[in-house]
Order: C-alpha cells, then sequence, then structure tokens
C-alpha cells in the first residue's frame, strides 16, 4: 500500500465514540449456558467474567450500514481501509475493578494507530483502538484492540511453515466448536462477521477451508479456564495475540501453566495439530 493511501487512513486516528449500556443478567446467562458454565443465575451486584462486556455495546448497524463480510461499513468508526479481509489480532485488557451487573456503564472508545506492514501474504494494515470502561465517571477497565486487515487470497489460505507443536500444560480442557456455539456466540455479540456462519462466503471469498471460531471467543475460553483451575483468584489484567485460526468442527484444548505464586498463568489455545493458535498471558490477584 502506497504511502498516500496510508497516510489518508491515519486521518481516523484521534476518532472517538462514546456508547453507554447496562450490565444486565440475561445475556451474561445466556453466554453462561453457552459455555457449559455452572453459575449460578446472574443477579444484581454480581461480578461480570471477564471478557464478558462482549455482550454489551453492541453497535446496532442498519442493513445499508453494513459491508459485504458482515461487519459495520468502514469509514463510520473504523477507518475505510481497501483491504477486504478483517481479524481480531489481539489485545490487551486490564480491571482496576469488575464491572458489575446493574452497573450504568459508559464505554469511550478512540483509534489510536493505523499502521502498515508487508508479510508472507501481501500487504497488512494494523488499526489500534482503545477503550475506556466508566462506571460512575471513574475507569473500571480499559482495553487495546488491535485489528488486523489483510489483501484477499487467490487460493486457500496459506498458513506458513508448520508451527512447533506445544504440549498442553496442567490447566487444560478440550473445546469442540459446533455450529450451536458459533452461531450463539455471534447472536449475543450482534457479530455480523460471515466468517462465522456462511459457509460459501469463508471458502469461497476469503479463502478458509470452514468456519472460524471467533477471536474473542477462543480469549473467553482461555479466561474460563482460569475461572474452573483458580474460582478465588480475580484477573486484573490479560493479553493474547491470535497465531492461526481454529475451525468449525476441529476440537481444539485451552491449556494453563500458571506460576508458582499463582499471581500469572501462561495460556494457550491448541490446535489438533499441537501448534498454538492462540497465546495469552493472565495477571491475578489473590
Amino acid at each position: 500500500m502506497d504511502h498516500t493511501e496510508l497516510d489518508r487512513l491515519r486521518n481516523w486516528i484521534g476518532r472517538s465514540q462514546s456508547v453507554s449500556d447496562v450490565i444486565g443478567p440475561v445475556p451474561a446467562n445466556l453466554l453462561a449456558a453457552s459455555l457449559d458454565c455452572d453459575d449460578k443465575p446472574f443477579e444484581a451486584g454480581d461480578a461480570l467474567p471477564p471478557n464478558w462486556h462482549r455482550l454489551y455495546f453492541l453497535s446496532a448497524a442498519r442493513p445499508a450500514d453494513v459491508g459485504e463480510d458482515g461487519h459495520p461499513a468502514r469509514g463510520l468508526f473504523l477507518p475505510p481501509v481497501p483491504l477486504p479481509r478483517r481479524m481480531f489480532a489481539g489485545g490487551h485488557l486490564t480491571w482496576h475493578r469488575p464491572l458489575r451487573i446493574g452497573d450504568k456503564v459508559t464505554r469511550v472508545s478512540e483509534i489510536t494507530g493505523v499502521e502498515g506492514k508487508h508479510g508472507r501474504s501481501g500487504d497488512l494494515i494494523f488499526v489500534t483502538v482503545r477503550q475506556k470502561f466508566l462506571v460512575e465517571g471513574t475507569v473500571a477497565m480499559e482495553e487495546t484492540q488491535d485489528l488486523v486487515y489483510r489483501e484477499p487470497e487467490s487460493g486457500p489460505s496459506a498458513r506458513g511453515s508448520k508451527p512447533e507443536a506445544v504440549e498442553a500444560g496442567p490447566w487444560r480442557r478440550e473445546i469442540r466448536p459446533d455450529p450451536v456455539l458459533l452461531f450463539r456466540y455471534s447472536a449475543l455479540t450482534f457479530n455480523g462477521h460471515r466468517i462465522h456462519y456462511d459457509y460459501p462466503y469463508v471458502t469461497q471469498v476469503e479463502g478458509y477451508p470452514e468456519r472460524i471460531v471467533h477471536g474473542p471467543l477462543i480469549a473467553t475460553f482461555l479466561l474460563d479456564l482460569v475461572r474452573r483451575e483458580a474460582p478465588r483468584a480475580r484477573v486484573v489484567d490479560f493479553s493474547f495475540r491470535a497465531q492461526r485460526p481454529l475451525f468449525l468442527g476441529a476440537p481444539f484444548k485451552v491449556s494453563g501453566w500458571p506460576a508458582a505464586d499463582r499471581r500469572s498463568v501462561r495460556l494457550a489455545a491448541i490446535d489438533a495439530s499441537g501448534a498454538t493458535a492462540m497465546a495469552a498471558e493472565a495477571g491475578l490477584a489473590p
């Protein structure tokens, strides 16, 4: 991509938007059922599990404002990147205090970076979005999102050289992503991205072999593993980076390696070949 086009996209840096929502119990109860959690029904005052904030602050884009890929059209809040394939590459979250059922929360989002690179698959554009979540004017949580845009595939998506296999850690759980799980998560997060449900689109347009498991859903499974293995610990920060896609119908493992002092845990989603699909680390408060 030439510098003129990249400079034009950088004009979006500094753009912001503010959205408010009430953290209600129904979306949380529905996600708990979808993740096969044993939580009692959520009630006012209960802490929202980490990364479940994605059930709220949903973008109510009308059909005319939806792009070909099912996302809200570019050029509204996000810059009009011409590369067609968009993925959630990773991010970092910090909790100053948990969001709770009943909280009225204002999310303030700002575009803080637009960078171009050239990789094995061609041109790449990275867009960074930083968000603050305020309760009664005080920042309760902060998040940095890294979005990546890629060129179209001329054939089946390449995965590069075979990565080194990873042996599962002492914390582990197997996940079997099926169409119901992907549909439910798309519905709960109002995510219209067609790579998660539209088989002809994801195979013929995006060039993948199957529908793709949502990156934030994989991150949620990693954090859910922490909840299951260390139920009294509180996650205070979390960083994750997507490395390879995971596909519908292909079982994968979420695994954790806790530090000796139990103040942090290294996490990974591992595909059927033993390769890391998502790497993460969580910081824990006692």
